[in-house]
């Protein structure tokens, strides 16, 4: 129904009980009139009726008009409600809206019965969906991409990463991964090949050995015992590092965990490490060099995004669709999914409607007061005016009714 018919509706049931009110007003003029010239009993109990009724109906006229208006115009105390308590109305009508309708209470039972994983699921299993939610976070990301200054982004990711790497400890890093290998026993990888690698070389560069003996031995020596004396070098040597190389215990590998232990010890406490690792760090991180690796990792990330959001069958946006494909199905078959999907959706909600239930509040609250005061009393009147028509009209007839039983207690008893 719209306002033209509401106000049609309430200037008719304006008029009934107005209406109402002119016939008693009659029925009481009359019965006065004929209650000078006829003595007979029914005519004070028709004259006692209509003048109750009277009574009740102006009292009530009074009581609704002071909702709207001014009765007669006049500006009496405590009328015109509405207009004059307008940001009243509004606080105490959003504070209601809040307290009744959006309390804990009368929210939980409708958000209970949220489920939509299932209906997500069925969505996102249709290809046609899949490729138009790809294309259109394709073609949001590639916006973005586009309207952002190049220079604004470069300064950002330079600044971030000073930020970052102002108080970094580099020495710690490299002490604590080096704590890490050897913790993990990783490091006897390297020395079991290292071991292989120095034994091969000594079988394979014999004659480096005997060329050295023989360079270091004395003229009056001879040759074969030099040779002699080198094979067993070699031969030792060798064996040696053959024992490493296969003895996971051996007393050199614990020997040399110990050392890069201490070493990495070393490293994180002293303070000569801390300055060279300072030095490196600064003579990499030069403002201008700095500059340029963000420009480069910016230039480099733009440019493959870009690619990987424009080409229709890019690798991208195929592991995005196989992952939609998969998150489909889950939320489609895998109850459990579902459960944590929508409990989480519950919760959200829930979370978010009661921490925001004083917006709804607020906006009523604001609306209703910055309306003009007429107009929310014509709109509220246009609202409920036809049922408060009723009640001046219940007015009426029982303000009759209680003027025709006084009237007739105070007859027989009185």
């Amino acid at each position: 129904m719209n306002d033209e018919e509401k106000k049609i509706q309430l200037r008719k049931y304006k008029m009934f009980a107005t209406g109402l009110f002119v016939l008693m007003a009659v029925i009481f003029v009359v019965m006065t009139i004929l209650e000078k010239n006829n003595p007979a009993h029914w005519i004070g109990y028709i004259r006692a009726f209509s003048e109750a009724a009277m009574v009740g109906a102006l009292a009530d006229w009074f009581a609704v008009t002071a909702l709207f208006n001014y009765p007669l115009g006049l500006k009496i105390p405590h009328t015109n409600l509405i207009e004059n308590s307008k940001e009243r109305i509004g606080d105490n009508l959003g504070n209601f809206v809040v307290s009744n309708f959006l309390s804990p209470q009368n929210i939980r039972p409708y958000i209970q019965k949220l489920k939509i994983s299932h209906f997500v699921g069925d969505w996102l299993s249709k290809q046609r969906n899949q490729e138009n939610l790809v294309k259109e976070l394709s073609n949001i990301v590639l916006e973005i991409l586009h309207k952002l200054d190049d220079t604004v982004v470069v300064n950002f990711i330079g600044n971030k990463a000073k930020e970052m790497t102002d108080d970094l400890k580099i020495n710690h890093i490299v002490g604590n991964g080096l704590e890490y290998v050897l913790d993990k026993n990783d490091h006897q990888r390297m020395i079991t090949n290292l071991s292989k690698q120095i034994k091969d070389y000594v079988l394979q560069h014999q004659d480096i050995v005997k060329d050295r003996v023989k360079k270091e031995s004395y003229f009056l020596i001879p040759k074969f015992v030099d040779d002699t004396i080198a094979e067993k070098i070699t031969n030792g040597l060798s064996t040696f590092f053959e024992e490493v190389e296969i003895d996971q215990n051996h007393s050199l590998r614990t020997e040399i965990t110990q050392k890069l232990y201490a070493f990495s010890h070393e490293i994180q406490t002293e303070e000569k490490w801390a300055e060279e690792f300072r030095g490196i760090k600064n003579d990499f991180l030069k403002e201008d060099k700095l500059h340029q690796y963000s420009k480069d990792i910016w230039n480099s990330i733009q440019k493959s995004l870009s690619k990987e959001l424009e080409e229709e069958n890019s690798a991208l946006k195929n592991y995005i669709k196989k992952n939609l494909s998969e998150l489909a199905e889950n939320l489609k078959t895998d109850e459990k999914f579902q459960n944590k999907i929508d409990h989480w959706v519950r919760v959200t909600a829930y979370k978010y409607i009661l921490k925001n239930t004083h917006l709804a509040g607020n906006l009523i609250s604001s609306t209703v007061g910055n309306w003009k005061g007429k107009e929310l009393s014509e709109k509220l009147e246009l609202e409920v005016g036809k049922d408060l028509q009723f009640i001046r009209v219940n007015g009426t007839l029982v303000g009759g009714l209680v003027g025709l039983v006084i009237y007739t207690i105070a007859n027989f008893f009185i």
